[in-house]
This record gives structure tokens, C-alpha cells and sequence, in this order.
């Protein structure tokens, strides 16, 4: 988070329990306490599953793409809806191209999914290893981040495609995708 030095000075004197983060060098948005909360949860959770076997992470990614399939319906619905109201609100066919949502295109983010869930396990990987002359054995071992955040824009297939790779790397998420893909990313 980065904050003015004069800022940040001025929020660590506050007694607040809401969270503040910079949005730009001129602002201040205050998050509420469910964001708070949902913060908090995330990082309990990313704890456990951190430590999830392959098998358990595969079989979430799986469930996810024979989700995305079978509710294809209800997925296309929602998207257009928010098509139609991004079009009365005069959003550029670039972006409303980004937007929505095809059959065909659902079935790209199921497989894409797979493909996710075929790779190897990067977790707990061994990347270096080697022991010092005084004994001291040191090793490099890849793990998860923990929670990651993310903030992206009309396009809903990222919603999917963000949570797979996160949870094939054992990490939690708080993703925040635009209000004109709300009701895609609600169903997603």
C-alpha cells in the first residue's frame, strides 16, 4: 500500500478498524468492514490451503470446470444482462466484446481450466540447494503467497481463469472485477 509520507503519518494515528488504501496520490478510499472481513478469512483459509495436497487442489479445479459447463445456461444469462446494460450505458464494443460471454467461449475457460489442473504442483518445489563450508544446509522451496488480490476489468472470463491459478498455487484470492461484468462474475 503506498501512501504519502504525510498521509501515512496521519493514518497511523487514527483508531479506526477500517482499512485505507491509496487509490491515487490525491484520494483515499475507505474499505468497509466486510472487505475487512473477507480479508481476514482469506488469509485463514490461504493458510490451509497452502498446505493442500495436489489431489485436493485438482479435484476443486475439476469441479470448477464441469461447473462452468453445466451452468453454461445460467452463465450466458447473466452475461447478457450485463451486455445489454453496458451498451445502454455507451461502453465501446471493444468492451463489450471483452465482456461477453459465447458458449464456445465458456468452453475455453472449462478447458483452460484442465490445463491448469494438468501442470505439476508448484508448490514445495526445490529450486536451490547447497551447503555452506561451515555445515549450514540452505534450500530454496517454492511456496504460495498466501492471499493475492486483484482488480481487473469487464472481463469475466478472468475471474475464472485468476482462481484457477491461484488455487493450482495453493493461494487465496480477493478478486474485484468492473461492475459492468457484476452479474457474470456473481454467477462465476
Amino acid at each position: 500500500v503506498l501512501f504519502r509520507s504525510s498521509a501515512s503519518k496521519n493514518l497511523r494515528n487514527q483508531r479506526t478498524r477500517n482499512i485505507l488504501i491509496s487509490v491515487s496520490e490525491r484520494r483515499f478510499v475507505r474499505l468497509t468492514p466486510m472487505i475487512k472481513e473477507l480479508s481476514e478469512s482469506a488469509r485463514v483459509a490461504g493458510k490451509v490451503l497452502a498446505h493442500a495436497s495436489r489431489e485436493t487442489k485438482d479435484a476443486a479445479i475439476e469441479a470448477i470446470a464441469a461447473a462452468l459447463l453445466q451452468r453454461e445456461n445460467e452463465i450466458l444469462a447473466a452475461n447478457r444482462e450485463d451486455v445489454q446494460r453496458s451498451r445502454e450505458e455507451g461502453i465501446s464494443e471493444s468492451l463489450i466484446d471483452r465482456l461477453t460471454l459465447t458458449a464456445p467461449r465458456i468452453a475455453g475457460i472449462a478447458g483452460g481450466a484442465r490445463k491448469i489442473k494438468a501442470l505439476p504442483d508448484p508448490v514445495g518445489l526445490t529450486k536451490r540447494e547447497r551447503t555452506l563450508p561451515n555445515g549450514l544446509h540452505l534450500k530454496q522451496v517454492t511456496v504460495p503467497f498466501g492471499v493475492v488480490g486483484m482488480v481487473y476489468e469487464a472481463r469475466p472470463n478472468v475471474t475464472v481463469d485468476a482462481a484457477v491459478i491461484l488455487l493450482k498455487s495453493g493461494n487465496c484470492a480477493l478478486l474485484r472485477g468492473s461492475s459492468s461484468a457484476k452479474r457474470s462474475n456473481e454467477v462465476l
